[in-house]
Protein backbone atom coordinates (compact mmCIF):
# COMPACT_ATOMS: atom_id res chain seq x y z
CA UNK A 1 0.00 0.00 0.00
CA UNK A 2 0.98 3.63 -0.13
CA UNK A 3 0.64 6.58 2.19
CA UNK A 4 -2.52 8.63 1.73
CA UNK A 5 -2.54 12.29 2.73
CA UNK A 6 -6.23 11.88 3.54
CA UNK A 7 -5.24 9.59 6.48
CA UNK A 8 -2.23 11.39 8.00
CA UNK A 9 -0.55 10.68 11.32
CA UNK A 10 -1.83 12.70 14.27
CA UNK A 11 0.35 14.91 16.47
CA UNK A 12 -0.26 13.84 20.07
CA UNK A 13 2.21 16.15 21.85
CA UNK A 14 4.39 19.01 20.65
CA UNK A 15 7.17 18.57 23.18
CA UNK A 16 5.88 20.79 25.98
CA UNK A 17 8.40 23.23 27.38
CA UNK A 18 10.57 23.31 24.27
CA UNK A 19 10.77 25.83 21.47
CA UNK A 20 8.31 24.93 18.72
CA UNK A 21 11.06 24.77 16.08
CA UNK A 22 12.79 21.91 17.92
CA UNK A 23 12.04 18.20 17.69
CA UNK A 24 10.27 16.42 20.47
CA UNK A 25 6.84 15.86 19.02
CA UNK A 26 4.98 12.60 19.52
CA UNK A 27 2.88 11.22 16.65
CA UNK A 28 0.55 8.26 16.16
CA UNK A 29 -0.17 6.70 12.79
CA UNK A 30 -2.72 3.97 12.07
CA UNK A 31 -2.17 2.15 8.78
CA UNK A 32 -2.59 -1.16 7.03
CA UNK A 33 1.02 -0.72 5.84
CA UNK A 34 3.66 -2.82 7.59
CA UNK A 35 6.45 -1.00 9.44
CA UNK A 36 8.96 -1.75 6.67
CA UNK A 37 6.75 0.17 4.22
CA UNK A 38 6.45 3.10 6.63
CA UNK A 39 10.27 3.18 6.89
CA UNK A 40 10.61 3.89 3.16
CA UNK A 41 12.37 7.12 2.22
CA UNK A 42 9.97 10.06 1.90
CA UNK A 43 6.98 7.87 2.88
CA UNK A 44 5.16 10.79 4.49
CA UNK A 45 4.93 13.01 1.42
CA UNK A 46 3.43 15.91 3.40
CA UNK A 47 5.49 15.50 6.57
CA UNK A 48 6.74 19.09 6.66
CA UNK A 49 3.23 20.46 6.11
CA UNK A 50 2.03 18.35 9.04
CA UNK A 51 4.83 19.78 11.21
CA UNK A 52 7.13 16.77 11.45
CA UNK A 53 10.68 17.49 12.56
CA UNK A 54 13.81 15.36 12.68
CA UNK A 55 13.89 13.68 16.09
CA UNK A 56 10.12 13.46 16.53
CA UNK A 57 8.86 10.06 17.70
CA UNK A 58 6.06 8.18 15.97
CA UNK A 59 4.02 5.20 17.14
CA UNK A 60 2.80 3.21 14.14
CA UNK A 61 -0.07 0.77 14.63
CA UNK A 62 -0.51 -1.81 11.84
CA UNK A 63 -4.25 -2.19 11.53
CA UNK A 64 -3.95 -5.18 9.17
CA UNK A 65 -1.51 -7.15 11.33
CA UNK A 66 -3.14 -7.81 14.69
CA UNK A 67 -2.50 -4.20 15.68
CA UNK A 68 1.25 -4.63 15.89
CA UNK A 69 3.04 -1.57 17.26
CA UNK A 70 6.34 -0.13 16.10
CA UNK A 71 8.16 2.96 17.33
CA UNK A 72 9.96 5.18 14.82
CA UNK A 73 11.98 8.38 14.81
CA UNK A 74 11.76 11.03 12.08
CA UNK A 75 15.20 10.88 10.47
CA UNK A 76 14.76 13.35 7.61
CA UNK A 77 12.45 16.05 6.31
CA UNK A 78 13.29 17.09 2.75
CA UNK A 79 13.18 20.55 1.21
CA UNK A 80 10.26 19.23 -0.85
CA UNK A 81 8.34 18.50 2.35
CA UNK A 82 8.53 14.70 2.59
CA UNK A 83 9.47 13.01 5.86
CA UNK A 84 11.31 9.73 6.46
CA UNK A 85 11.09 7.66 9.65
CA UNK A 86 13.41 4.92 10.82
CA UNK A 87 15.09 3.36 13.85
CA UNK A 88 12.09 1.22 14.65
CA UNK A 89 11.35 -0.93 17.68
CA UNK A 90 8.59 -3.45 17.09
CA UNK A 91 6.44 -5.63 19.28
Amino acid sequence: MAYSTSLPPALVSQGIGRATNLAGGLWIYLSADVHTDVDAADYFSNGAALGMKVGDVMFVVETDNSYALSIHVVTAVTAGGAATVGARITS
